[in-house]
């Protein structure tokens, strides 16, 4: 059986350190932990930065300085081989951040209330060191919780979801390597039916399809904007169908990583996808330009068929392609300082 105990320690010292550490000792704490040529991606605005200094100095510190006492809540914790990476060790955690949003982020302005970041940590370790991070986040969640929601209503349902229905998946312990495989067979041939479908041109997808490699009673947790549906039918009419029928020329263009635990699984792209904007999806207008799609999965398993499944797609990347900084606006709106009576 393999074992990614090793791996699982450094990672779960790092996460500790993160979160114990004062803004002055963040770098101190966590360079021992990080290899120097880090690799480190990010849902927008961060995208990719190349050392641990800059990773401190844009993320960590103006996170944990806005969401005071910040804790790391999670609800899924699993490690694996990369499927693509040359018998890379990596984990995933994927939970909340949550604090006091007491300062301003990203332009933001505080609740002085508690706030939840949904969020999946990808973290591959090489010779006793962290090599490589993906860090994606629902920044419209957040946003929406703050009172500024920048999208149309939803297809589905957004709330601050929660882990899995059966609370076992916090994988401190390696999992049997036979049911990894198990869940990492279904999980590949999920995508692959899905990838035949966009080759085919459909635009559309017969519930017969999923039902080959998930139950019925499906949950699909989407990033805000979307939100969550309930069963398959539910899922077709929440996000897949208007994700199908509103977006032309999909082109899936593989993950960086993809690995399985147990009965659970994980990837992401960089980018997943590509697709162009026809108009009606996230009830915005379209246009002609074909343009990348960052998207993150975490499935659980049960028998043969998937039953849980939790998104984050880069939304404010997708948008800001097209020209549409949802950053921008909604602070040039909710922080103006235009003079009414000049």
């Amino acid at each position: 059986m393999n074992t990614y105990t090793t791996t699982k320690q450094l990672v779960l010292e790092y996460f500790k350190a993160v979160e114990n550490a004062t803004e002055a000792s963040l770098l101190v704490d966590l360079k021992p932990l990080i290899a120097k040529d880090y690799d480190w991606r990010a849902s927008y605005p961060f995208r990719e930065q190349n050392n641990l200094e800059t990773v401190v100095d844009k993320f960590w510190r103006p996170l944990k300085k806005s969401l005071h006492r910040m804790q790391r809540r999670q609800d899924i914790f699993i490690g694996g081989n990369n499927l693509y990476g040359n018998h890379e060790e990596w984990t995933m955690s994927m939970g909340h951040f949550m604090g006091n949003f007491n300062e301003e982020w990203l332009g933001i302005k505080p609740t002085k209330k508690m706030i939840s970041l949904r969020y999946a940590e990808f973290t591959c370790v090489e010779n006793g060191k962290i090599t490589k991070s993906g860090i994606f986040f629902d920044l419209i969640g957040f946003m929406q919780q703050a009172g500024v929601n920048p999208l149309p209503p939803e297809t589905g349902q957004y709330f601050i979801y929660p882990g899995p229905r059966t609370h076992d998946g916090l994988l401190f312990e390696d999992a049997p390597s036979t049911e990894a495989e198990i869940t990492l067979n279904l999980m590949n041939k999920m995508v692959d039916e899905l990838s035949e479908l966009n080759k085919s041109g459909s635009m559309s997808c017969p519930p017969e399809i999923l039902e080959k490699s998930w139950s019925k009673d499906m949950i699909w947790y989407g990033p805000a904007g979307i939100g969550a549906s309930y069963t398959i039918r539910g899922y077709q009419r929440g996000h897949q169908l208007p994700f199908r029928q509103n977006l032309g020329d999909k082109v899936f263009n593989g993950h960086v990583c993809r690995f399985a635990e147990g009965n659970y699984a994980c990837f992401f792209g960089w980018p997943n996808l590509s697709n162009s904007p026809l108009g009606g999806f996230l009830g915005l207008p379209g246009g002609a330009k074909n343009i990348e799609m960052q998207v993150v999965d975490v499935y659980r398993r049960e028998g043969d068929k998937l039953v849980e499944n939790w998104v984050i797609i880069d939304l404010p990347y997708w948008l800001n392609q097209q020209g549409l900084d949802i950053l921008d606006r909604t602070n040039g709106i909710t922080n103006s300082d235009f003079d009414y009576n000049g």
